[in-house]
């Protein structure tokens, strides 16, 4: 069924309930993955979802939602009644309203038809793929994680005081997650990630080659001594850091108090002035990017920390109506509105006069920790107290010479981290969950087995 049929069918079965308000939100997807094991099909799967979301209001303003995949003509009646239903139990206390720029303009990024190339072509691919990477060395004996998929989806919303819009894009993923072992060491393990919008934008060369190199670089281990270090973040560290504390600048988190920060934290000093961060979901380096939220709002480049000052919040409808200010394209639709960051970029400010330039990574002779990946966020982040305790893949530098640690956690207070940043180095890196430049800390401290 096209996205005009659904919000006519929708329109047209609210008007025969007497449902005045509603909108809804909808994903169709074809998702194609598979696995192996020594050239073995591991699985093979192939999937076509449909999700319907619909919000009804009823006549005392309050909300009601339901989930269907059911979208005939007797689904979506039913859903509606279930809605309206469900209305009567709706949040007294915090009342839900459209988004005022759901019929705002949106620009749609012209991505060029991708086919599917199949599960038969997707197998081809991946076991090529596995076979270069355990014959890349000798060490390395499995590839025990690895998948190869692509997924191709549209997603609409509508209302009805006229809102509606669409998009379609497509998505393709390749990991290879080597183990390799040697005499006398620990079997060690890393890999590699890479996105496109279809499989022939993937580098797979590329991920076999940084997999392999990453994988045999752990072999060569040594403990580390609980102390404190110098630390850089890795581009992808530092993202996954700022992403795990991004209640600092959500909303929703604050209004639920379980953020740090308060209605009155704009303008705060949280960080060295050379730092920038933005949410940037619309960039067009983001493969995954949308260009309108759950509610509609359309997607936009907003400043959340500028010279280390916290410069904006994330907001839904409801939470900006709460902060007497306008929606920022952050919501996610569910039976409680969400609010979360899109696609993070970190910049250096030109406000750098008290950074240690002489940190970079490639070329600092003196001791540092460097930390390529951070492990179990969900359970070593306390993201309401602002304590991390997690543990890493990483290496201990010292006079140009590099060891890959063996096991150790870092831990430490994100505003500590956050006021301690000595350098953000010039060089920015593309990474699949935002932009970045290596950034270093001061005295983190690092827990190991020496």
């Amino acid at each position: 069924m096209k996205a005009k049929e659904i919000t006519n069918q929708i329109s047209k079965s609210a008007e025969s309930l007497n449902l005045k308000k509603w909108d809804f939100g909808a994903s169709f997807s074809n998702d194609y993955s598979v696995q192996v094991d020594k050239g073995i099909a591991k699985q093979l799967k192939a999937s076509q979802k449909q999700v319907l979301t619909i919000r009804v209001w009823n006549n005392s303003n309050l909300v009601g939602i339901t989930t269907t995949s059911d979208i005939s003509e007797s689904g979506i009646h039913k859903a509606l009644k279930q809605a309206n239903i469900a209305s009567e139990f709706g949040n007294k206390k915090e009342i839900t309203d459209f988004s005022p720029l759901a019929k705002e303009p949106i620009e749609v990024q012209e991505v060029r038809k991708i086919n599917p190339l199949g599960i038969k072509k997707l197998l081809k691919v991946l076991r090529e793929a596995e076979l270069k990477l355990l014959d890349s060395h000798e060490a390395i004996t499995s590839i025990p994680y690895n998948g190869l998929s692509e997924s191709f989806y549209e997603i609409i919303y509508a209302n009805s005081d006229g809102a509606f819009r669409n998009y379609s894009k497509s998505q393709a993923a390749l990991y290879l997650y080597a183990r390799a072992e040697k005499k006398d060491k620990k079997p060690r393990s890393s890999g590699s990630v890479k996105i496109g919008y279809g499989v022939h934008d993937i580098d797979i060369e590329s991920c076999i080659k940084e997999a392999s190199n990453k994988t045999i670089a752990h072999l060569n281990y040594s403990t580390i001594k609980t102390d404190k270090y110098l630390i850089c973040f890795s581009p992808e560290a530092f993202l996954t850091i700022i992403n795990a504390f991004n209640s600092i600048f959500n909303a929703r988190s604050i209004i639920d108090g379980v953020s740090l920060s308060n209605k009155n934290s704009i303008g705060e000093q949280l960080s060295t002035e050379a730092l920038n961060i933005y949410d940037d979901g619309p960039n067009e380096k983001n493969i995954t990017s949308a260009p309108f939220d759950g509610e509609g709002t359309p997607t936009k480049k907003l400043c959340l920390m500028n010279k280390g000052k916290l410069e904006n919040f994330l907001h839904s409808e409801s939470t900006a109506r709460i902060f007497k200010t306008i929606p920022t394209g952050h919501a996610g639709l569910g039976s409680k509105v969400s609010v979360s960051p899109d696609w993070l970029v970190v910049k250096r400010s030109d406000e750098c006069t008290n950074l240690k330039n002489y940190l970079t990574h490639p070329n600092y002779e003196g001791e540092y920790v460097y930390i390529e990946e951070l492990n179990a966020i969900h359970a070593g982040v306390r993201a309401s107290q602002g304590s991390f305790s997690l543990p890493f893949e990483g290496w201990l530098c010292n006079k140009g010479i590099k060891s890959s640690i063996e096991s150790a956690t870092v831990a430490g207070d994100i505003k500590y981290l956050l006021k301690n940043i000595v350098n953000i180095e010039m060089q920015e890196e593309l990474t699949t969950n935002g932009i970045s430049p290596h950034v270093w800390v001061n005295e983190l401290s690092i827990t190991g087995d020496a």
